[in-house]
């Protein structure tokens, strides 16, 4: 089956959940309770590349963890947590933006990304996310979760821009 193919010019905003997209969505747990994530340096190049087409990005997540915190401060994109259902918080942040969610772009993997997904134009996931998410998906990577999904989005925006797709 083909899939979509944004280029470009079909896109406004990015917005990523944070585990199974930007990590493989394993944590490690010290013995004094800190957590740490693996994320991958191909897509904090991604991001950049995709700042460099001129897309605003964003992360959000369920968790208010000081990883995603930490991580979004590097790669200088705002980041919104604690958010219970994504769905209504991601509406939320488009209105006060005065973006479209049909030009929204929104990856993510699990079920509690459902309500997000749903609401944009531009469902995308990893190649690992749960099934009822890669069904609803418009746009599945072939990269897993943490392998540079993120890096594989900005190549298909950057040939959709130059290529006109």
């Amino acid at each position: 089956m083909d899939q979509a193919r944004p280029g470009r010019a079909d896109i406004d905003c990015i917005v990523y959940d944070f585990d199974g997209v930007m990590t493989d969505n394993r944590v490690l747990v010290s013995q004094d309770g800190t957590e740490a994530v693996f994320c991958n340096r191909a897509d904090g190049l991604g991001v950049g590349l995709i700042r460099a087409l001129g897309i605003p990005q964003m992360i959000l997540s369920t968790e208010a963890n000081p990883v995603v915190t930490a991580r979004a401060a590097k790669l200088r994109i705002p980041a919104v947590q604690d958010c219970a259902d994504k769905g209504a918080a991601l509406a939320r942040l488009l209105d006060a933006r005065g973006l479209d969610p049909r030009r929204v772009l929104f990856v993510g993997n699990d079920v509690n990304d459902l309500p997000a997904l749903r609401l944009v134009g531009w469902p995308a996931a990893p190649a690992d996310a749960h099934p009822r998410v890669l069904a609803l998906a418009r746009l599945v990577t072939r990269a897993r979760g943490g392998q540079g999904v993120i890096r594989e989005l900005a190549d298909i925006l950057s040939d959709g821009a130059s290529s006109g797709v």
